[in-house]
């Protein structure tokens, strides 16, 4: 193992609620009402996966293109400012490092919105290696974020563990040929998440059982 392949929303910025939010908001100023639980779960997917799957609409419409730059406003003016980092994040990429690891993210998260969110998290300055949902063709589930994430990196799935919070990360890095740990920080349970190799709370919980955990196997 010579790298982790990081989520970002819900494994290490507590943000999960924040897009939801913007969604409802941004489809309740084009006149769609979508009902909030719905968009939560959804939340970890691309956009382009949401949008039908909550509302019907079409993402490479013009309705649904209108429906993904408002969300984009009202998320980066009225939620990004206010999001907070996990507690222990910086610690546990910390860990990583000193354990030999590369770092890479590989998010359903737009260009944009990727810096301020790693800004957010305290870690930009670790992280060399980004890819967000513009560098795939397809969105989360499908494992393109990931697989473009092993690009480049130069690094082959079997020498990759991902860090994730949905199902919809476990769904991508497996199509990927990654392993993946998730954590329960996202707003998933233990039973959501049981595709992935080992289960915990969050990033403190990963960091005090890091010596037991699959990315112990390193050091």
């Amino acid at each position: 193992m010579k790298t982790v392949i990081l989520d970002i929303d819900g494994t290490l910025v507590d943000s999960n609620d924040a897009h939801a939010h913007a969604w409802v908001a941004a489809f309740a100023d084009a006149g769609i009402t979508v009902d909030y639980d719905k968009v939560r779960r959804s939340v970890g997917m691309g956009g382009d996966k949401l949008m039908p799957a909550v509302a019907g609409v079409d993402s490479e419409s013009e309705e649904g293109q209108k429906i993904s730059k408002r969300r984009g406003e009202i998320f980066k003016d009225t939620y990004l400012p206010a999001l907070r980092p996990f507690a222990s994040v910086r610690d546990l990429m910390e860990r990583f490092i000193q354990d030999g690891y590369g770092l890479a993210v590989a998010t359903s998260a737009k260009e944009e919105e990727l810096q301020p969110l790693l800004e957010c998290a305290g870690i930009a300055d670790l992280i060399p290696h980004r890819t967000s949902s513009d560098d795939a063709d397809n969105s989360k589930p499908e494992p393109d974020i990931v697989e473009a994430a092993l690009e480049k990196c130069g690094c082959e799935p079997g020498e990759a563990l991902m860090l994730g919070d949905t199902p919809y990360d476990i769904e991508s890095a497996t199509g990927a040929g990654v392993k993946i740990v998730a954590l329960e920080s996202g707003g998933w349970s233990r039973e959501d998440l049981s595709g992935a190799l080992a289960v915990y709370k969050d990033a403190t919980d990963l960091l005090a059982h890091y010596d037991s955990s699959p990315f112990a196997a390193r050091a």
